[in-house]
């Protein structure tokens, strides 16, 4: 059989059981166990947004308890019950505990599924042309984990010990040992379930985005030919397939420790001078297979929201993104380094100087391809006819980020520097920047640039605008003073700050800080007005608001379960064809072939059009033709 003919067999399966998914459904065929990729990824993003108020929520109550440690917090009784105490103060263990939950809510649940799950979704078969993705019914399955693991972590939160409370990377062997700390018991077993349970969900997502895009492109869309959004998702799915077993693989070595008598992570322990049976294991093995996870994880959430941007500033900058084949490497180049350099984060463990050195030395290497991405993004910006919808507004604030919290890292990816800043608020101001807010900006500016596909309607503009400018002055409020209270040695994790000297000269700054905090937190309820208002009562969309090239816009204003209701669009060209000289419009989509520009066209693109004969050749005879 040939390749063509493989091919065409691939298509014709797909869109065989593609008819079959076209009966007539009832609501929890349609909303629920849903197998069309656009309504799982409004799942994935319902359920996002829902954690996220609840990780910013977190957030609060603990920066209060740092910035007003004087403060009554009786207000909170009604929520929090027996965590407020009679005179108002917040219970020590429900601290550590709200930092641990903030921590593993917004990197997993929000910045990983919110984000990922949700634009993977929605946009990998819209953006190749397929009709869906490769397993419906495994990525159905795939939010479900999810929303299993959500369900576990939720009910954590109201066990009478608490939940887990050993910080989000749940080191041992506080996290192993049961009777150690409150927060040690049974919360910390329901976040090991619950962590198990995502990971398996994200597996069958990643397995199913990979497949999607090199299996099911439409004719014409080659790999050079794919939008950047689709190579980051692709290679973010990379990086958790083959790092998230690594976290399963730890999760599951400390149940054993836990529950099963094993000594995995634990040795020669005292707990109340009494000394456990466990001998030969050490919690530095927990550390590197947690850290093997952990640092792709930062691009996990990263290079989606760097996909997004992308597209965004090429399309109202009304320019070709610059450097498409430098972008696209960098990204691999990061993927690449994302799997080497785990041990950055574990400089005060004592190990070799000469391994910390190799470790610090290919950190240090990974500002050469973020530089290569923050340049390209504002070489594309430069002299370009920018329109500054809030996707835009996010998608440039993402590279501000991006850039003033890689500076930081460049510092901390020196082991003389990182011994001494390693477990301040300087740490976490950098992942705060480069990882967490930047990363909420991407999610942001997709929201805003996709909505009108997603719901057929318009998010409102200016409470778009206002909510950009209110949520980028706030974050760097918060964390640029961090940067500094951090240098001057504030721990990371402290209850309070008011048992020390040293710290009482800095309580106005975390004030401050904590003030920012709010600030910026109520400035999510406009994002939250605009957002499910705009669902019901938003104006109603154009076919293709943004005068964008990608096919999803082909598609009908909100498509249906099989996204094109007659036959996909064939690609003929790139992704960015913006403002080229002599063409009709500043734009040229994708499925626009070049015999129709010859206007516009450059010499080695008269030369594609020979070309054009064949795409269309590539019929596959009715499988484009949709069940409607």
């Amino acid at each position: 059989m040939s390749a063509i003919e493989g091919l065409e067999t691939a298509h014709h399966h797909h869109e065989v059981e593609h008819e079959h998914h076209h009966e007539e459904q009832n609501f929890w065929q349609k909303y629920i166990f849903c197998e069309d990729h656009k309504v799982i990824a409004k799942q994935y993003l319902i359920t996002g947004i829902l954690w996220a108020v609840i990780g910013i929520s977190m957030s609060v109550i603990f920066r209060i308890q740092l910035g007003l440690p004087d403060s009554n917090l009786s207000w909170l009784k009604p929520v929090l019950g027996g965590w407020i105490s009679d005179s108002g103060k917040l219970d020590p263990n429900f601290y550590l505990a709200l930092v641990t939950m903030h921590g593993t809510i917004m990197v997993f649940f929000v910045l990983t599924a919110g984000l990922s799950g949700t634009f993977s979704n929605f946009l990998i078969p819209l953006q190749i042309g397929a009709r869906d993705m490769a397993s419906g019914f495994m990525n159905m399955l795939s939010y479900w984990f999810f929303f299993l693991a959500s369900v576990i972590m939720f009910v954590s939160l109201f066990l009478q010990a608490g939940p887990a409370a050993g910080g989000w990377v749940i080191y041992p062997p506080l996290s192993a040992l049961p009777q150690a700390h409150p927060g040690s018991g049974m919360g910390m077993t329901l976040w090991l379930v619950s962590m198990a349970l995502f990971i398996v969900s994200q597996l069958l997502g990643g397995i199913n985005y990979i497949t999607t895009v090199i299996n099911l492109r439409t004719r014409g869309m080659s790999f050079d030919r794919l939008p950047l959004t689709i190579w980051s998702f692709l290679i973010t799915a990379v990086l958790g397939l083959i790092s998230f077993p690594v976290l399963l693989s730890s999760v599951l070595l400390l149940i054993f420790d836990r529950h099963f008598g094993t000594s995995f992570y634990l040795s020669d322990i005292y707990i109340n001078g009494e000394a456990l049976p466990n001998v030969g294991g050490s919690p530095i093995l927990f550390q590197h297979l947690f850290w093997f996870l952990g640092h792709p994880e930062v691009y996990i959430v990263l290079l989606p929201g760097l996909g997004i941007t992308s597209e965004v500033i090429a399309t109202n900058a009304r320019k070709p993104i610059f450097g498409y084949r430098a972008m696209i490497a960098s990204m691999l180049g990061i993927a690449f380094l994302a799997f080497i350099v785990w041990a950055h984060h574990m400089f005060v463990t004592g190990m070799n100087p000469f391994l910390g050195s190799v470790f610090m030395f290919l950190t240090l290497i990974i500002a050469v391809p973020s530089a290569v991405k923050g340049f390209n993004y504002i070489t594309t910006l430069w002299k370009g006819n920018i329109v500054f919808t809030p996707g835009m507004l996010f998608s440039i604030g993402l590279v501000s980020l991006f850039v003033s919290g890689g500076l930081t890292g460049i510092i901390l990816g020196n082991s003389a520097l990182d011994i001494q800043l390693h477990d301040t608020y300087f740490v976490v101001a950098h992942f705060h920047l480069v990882m967490g807010a930047a990363s909420a900006f991407g999610l942001f500016a997709g929201v805003y640039h996709w909505f009108p596909k997603m719901f057929g309607r318009m998010m409102n503009t200016t409470l778009g605008q206002i909510h950009f400018w209110f949520t980028f002055v706030g974050i760097y409020l918060i964390f640029i003073p961090m940067h500094y209270v951090g240098i001057a040695g504030f721990p990371r994790r402290y209850y309070q700050f008011t048992s020390y000297d040293f710290t009482h000269k800095f309580m106005d700054m975390n004030m401050f800080i904590s003030v920012a905090a709010i600030f910026s937190f109520l400035a999510q309820f406009i994002f939250l007005w605009n957002f499910f208002y705009s669902i019901f009562k938003g104006k109603r969309a154009p076919q293709n608001p943004w005068r964008s090239n990608t096919l999803e816009w082909t598609a009908p204003i909100v498509p249906g379960h099989g996204n094109w209701d007659g036959e996909i669009p064939a690609v003929y060209r790139w992704s960015y064809d913006y403002s080229k000289p002599g063409a009709k419009e500043d734009f040229i989509p994708q499925n626009i072939p070049y015999s129709q520009t010859l206007e516009s066209n450059l010499p080695h693109e008269n030369e594609l059009i020979s070309t054009e004969k064949v795409i269309e050749s590539q019929n596959f005879n009715d499988q484009f033709k949709s069940s409607h």
